[in-house]
């Protein structure tokens, strides 16, 4: 494989809707694309260390499902795009899949577990990596490692970088990241680090639209490398790492 291509398997799947809150599916946005960060090259030509997500996922994003969640919704895709991977991965058996919540049981998960009140639910209130931890705990029994990174390009280097990197080794999912200034959730699919400093495999689910072919996706900068750097240095940021390995994989 060449070392400066991410290469992978690119389809779209129709997931027959599933995610719609309250019946609101459109037909042109069923179909989502898979593995859109394939083909991206790496950000930089000599890296000391690159490591990737490893299994197929599905790109969630506002609207996808034809429910309008933009301006709160970025947690819940994030979460989406996690559970898809662990249908894939985790639970590799179709007859065993349990397809991504839908922005609504995600919220009833949330009041059903007493983090939430009854209001909660139908309302336009966003997620962070706390209540990701307790909804993919609650649907897949999939534990999750939190990470609190104090503000500052020093903290975010040195903690940040090295505990995605032995994330990916080690479990290879998806990783949600969030904050409090720069409060946009992010899927973060990699990290790539080189004498200069690192970056960030970055999936960003405040795309509304139409669906687009994954090297669209990848030209508008929606599936991209961001510079460890370029994030904001005076907010602070957690991680939700799901603690998934390959050799506990559940193939029965």
């Amino acid at each position: 494989m060449d070392k400066k291509v991410v290469e992978a398997e690119s389809e779209g799947i129709d997931w027959g809707g599933r995610g719609a809150a309250e019946g609101e599916v459109s037909k042109k946005s069923k179909t989502l694309s898979k593995n859109v960060h394939t083909c991206l090259p790496y950000p930089l030509t000599d890296p000391v260390k690159c490591s990737l997500i490893k299994g197929d996922y599905l790109y969630f994003h506002y609207g996808c499902d034809g429910h309008d969640d933009r301006g709160w919704g970025c947690g819940y895709r994030t979460v989406q795009t996690m559970a898809s991977w662990l249908c894939h991965n985790w639970f590799p058996l179709k007859d065993k899949r349990r397809p991504p919540p839908s922005l609504l049981e995600i919220q009833e998960a949330l009041v059903a577990m007493g983090d939430k009140p009854g209001s909660f639910s139908s309302s336009r209130e966003w997620i962070g990596t706390f209540e990701a931890s307790l909804v993919l705990d609650y649907f897949y029994d999939v534990p999750c490692k939190l990470v609190h990174v104090r503000g500052g390009g020093a903290e975010l280097e040195q903690v940040a970088v090295g505990e995605l990197h032995q994330h990916f080794e080690k479990h290879g999912s998806p990783v949600m990241m969030g904050g409090d200034r720069d409060n946009s959730s992010k899927g973060i699919l990699g990290v790539c680090t080189g004498d200069s400093g690192s970056y960030l495999l970055v999936v960003d689910p405040h795309y509304y639209g139409c669906q687009l072919e994954r090297t669209e996706l990848q030209g508008r900068g929606w599936v991209a490398w961001k510079r460890v750097s370029s994030l904001d240095q005076s907010s602070f940021y957690n991680l939700c790492m799901p603690q998934t390995a390959p050799p506990k994989m559940n193939i029965n």
